[in-house]
Formats: structure tokens, sequence, C-alpha cells
């Protein structure tokens, strides 16, 4: 077993799943990958144990009943990695949107750089986004700019979803009392780190847009997102 666990979500993923996997597994260092599929109807599950057969030990999956939302199944694999003694924990999309090879820096800038958590950003020097209308790239980096209006994060990309954790973290934060499973999940995660008092450091990178299978992006993930910001204010109590 690595020391290293990437935890890719899954739902509907067949076009991509198989080379995710096969270049996360082939980084050098070490990354095992667990995962998490919602029950895809299109043979998802199916593709990643395939995978396993062809590297025992290195690829993981853990099978839920029915689309049960991002946020469930990313608190799902972290108690799944904690359980097994994984010291980085990173979230990272299943469709290329996210560069594999960029889970180097994120590692580093964790293991080697003192952060706790490590967020792969569009939105500092050095990174940017490809592939996206005008209007989209404004839409998330408006709603960046809000959120970090609302709570004071210190994070320009608070709806990344490229992260790398060191372990004390996630052990130190009440996850069963995550709330949201959408984008804002990605904003509360960012909040209750920082509430804690951890380090998060910003690592530039490229997001691509998928170029196979179908965004899972609707009206209701920025809805919950812009409303949610406001909820996490009133509830989550800071020290």
């Amino acid at each position: 077993m690595n020391e290293r666990l990437v935890i890719i979500p899954t739902y509907n993923e067949k076009e991509n799943i198989q080379a995710i996997l096969e270049h996360v597994i082939g980084l050098k260092g070490g990354f095992d990958v667990l995962v998490v599929d919602d029950g895809s109807p299109d043979g998802t599950a199916g593709m990643v144990k395939a995978s396993m057969a062809e590297a025992p030990g290195r690829i993981h999956l853990l099978e839920r009943s029915g689309k049960l939302g991002l946020g469930t199944a990313y608190i799902a694999g972290f108690k799944w990695a904690i359980a097994r003694g994984y010291q980085y924990i990173f979230e990272m999309d299943a469709d290329f949107s996210h560069d594999p090879n960029d889970l180097i820096r994120l590692h580093a800038a964790c293991a080697d750089g003192g952060a706790d958590m490590s967020v792969g950003s569009r939105y500092v020097k050095g990174g940017e986004v490809k592939d996206w209308s005008w209007d989209r790239v404004m839409l998330s980096y408006c709603a960046s700019l809000y959120v970090r209006m609302i709570l004071w994060l210190g994070v320009r990309d608070t709806t990344a979803g490229f992260v790398c954790y060191r372990r004390h973290v996630l052990e130190a934060l009440p996850l069963d009392e995550v709330k949201f499973v959408g984008y804002a999940f990605q904003i509360e995660m960012k909040y209750r780190v920082r509430l804690a008092g951890f380090r998060i450091a910003e690592v530039p990178i490229t997001f691509v847009d998928r170029l196979k299978g179908k965004s899972k992006m609707n009206s209701g993930i920025f809805k919950e997102a812009i409303l949610g910001v406001l909820q996490m204010r009133a509830r989550i109590p800071r020290p």
C-alpha cells in the first residue's frame, strides 16, 4: 500500500475511467486510487473492476446504491482512507479536467511545502481555464469572489475540487457534520479547514473542460453554493 490515495467519484464515466486510472497509478512515487461509484447505469463499476484485476492492490472500488451526491461520495472515501492508514488523501475528477500529473505538485505542497491542505487553483498566478465559454468563466470566478467576500477564506479558487489533504486534517474535522453535497461541499470543506487553523496552499493548475462524457453541472448546484455560503456563515461556529 502506498501512503497516497486519490479518491475519484463517478457516475456514468465509462468513456474516461480506465484511462484516468491507468494514468494515476502510472505516476512516479506511487498513488493508489479509490473509485466511489454511485450505481452508474453505463457500467462504470464493471470497468473499474477490470482495471483492478490488472493492478491488484492499487485500485479500489466503493459501490453505492444510487446517485447520492459528490459530497457524500468524498466523505465515504475519506473515512475509507483514514481506516486504512493513508497519509495523503486527494480529490480528483474522473474526466481529465484535472491533469493527473498535477497530483505530484499537490502532494509536494503538503509533504515538502508545509501545507495541511493544497488546492489546485485556476485563479492564482499561473493558473488558467481552457475550453470554457467566457460567461462560464465569469460565473465561476464571480462565484469564488462572492464566497471570499462572505467567508473570508483566503483562498482564491473556493469551489476547486482538485485537492490534497494531510491525514490529520480529515481526522480533526467533524465529517459527519458536513452538510452540502454539490459545489458547496468544496466550499464547506475549505471553510472548516480554515476555521480549524490549518494552512491551505494554492497550486496553479490548468483546468480543461471534459472531452468525453456528460457534465454533471446544473442550476441546482450553483443555487446550493450561493445560498449555502450564507448558511455556513450562520451555522458553523467560529473558534
